[in-house]
């Protein structure tokens, strides 16, 4: 891991809020809700039975070495994916929160589960993938993140610390070490097959210095934790799927699903006028 100070950052412009959330009461209720998470998650540090550090030991989680065994597999059905790369959603589509993160569709996200729930038609385009994913104890998301070259994530954090997340590379440029992410001090470049476990509550950014596309499966689940820990993530959990934060992606995962379903039998139609 390299240390932060090694690199040039580069002075990013912040883009205008989307008029979509910038309605004074999701404002406010959006900053409130800040604070109480930052409250919470200092109780879930102390209640936290793994490390809270950046980036969390792999051997911390039995469940895990399944999926740099069986990384092809997935990489394969991601290639699938792929084929119906312009019908991905980027990730201010499916969430307007990430505007200043995520622009003009240069980081797309294919989601499998979302807040503990499987999106059932993207799901039948990743069957392995999500039979594996499911084995995870309280998974909360998973998705397949694909990074456009040349493309980088500005600094940004996680909203609780409740959760932990996983990274498994699948399609990496070849100048591995030009694609990374920095999470608090500490930098990881992806490699295929490879996985990594980070706390996405630290300040961390990404970059993609290649000609190449990146693409990883991106997967949270819940952190191990103590009994109080475990009670106030749940209910975190329950009181945010009553917001914007989780009814806006929800509904706009919906409306992608369906185009992505859309474009799959119009490219079937399509193949089989070519066999007529």
């Amino acid at each position: 891991m390299a240390n932060v100070d090694d690199i040039k950052l580069s002075e990013i412009p912040t883009p205008e809020r989307p008029k979509s959330i910038s309605n004074p009461r999701r404002l406010f209720i959006k900053k409130t809700g800040k604070k109480l998470l930052q409250t919470i998650s200092r109780i879930q540090t102390k209640q936290s039975l793994v490390p809270t550090t950046p980036f969390i030991g792999v051997e911390h989680f039995d469940f895990l070495p399944q999926f740099a065994e069986n990384w092809e597999k997935i990489r394969d059905e991601a290639r699938e994916v792929l084929k119906f790369r312009d019908d991905i959603p980027g990730f201010e589509d499916v969430s307007p929160d990430q505007y200043r993160i995520a622009k003009k569709n240069q980081w797309k996200t294919f989601v499998l589960h979302g807040f503990g729930t499987r999106l059932e038609k993207n799901a039948e385009l990743a069957p392995y993938t999500t039979q594996l994913l499911e084995t995870i104890p309280n998974l909360q998301t998973s998705w397949f993140s694909i990074l456009a070259p040349g493309y980088h994530i500005p600094a940004h954090k996680g909203v609780t610390k409740g959760i932990v997340r996983g990274h498994l590379g699948l399609i990496i440029p070849k100048d591995y070490k030009k694609c990374r992410i920095r999470v608090g001090d500490e930098i990881n470049p992806w490699q295929e097959g490879s996985l990594f476990v980070l706390d996405d509550t630290y300040d961390h950014e990404v970059w993609n210095e290649t000609n190449e596309e990146r693409v990883i499966l991106l997967f949270d689940w819940d952190r191990p934790m103590k009994f109080w820990g475990r009670f106030l993530n749940g209910l975190m959990m329950r009181v945010m799927k009553m917001t914007a934060y989780y009814q806006d992606p929800k509904k706009n995962l919906a409306d992608a699903e369906d185009r992505m379903e859309a474009a799959i039998k119009r490219a079937g139609a399509n193949m089989e006028k070519l066999g007529d």
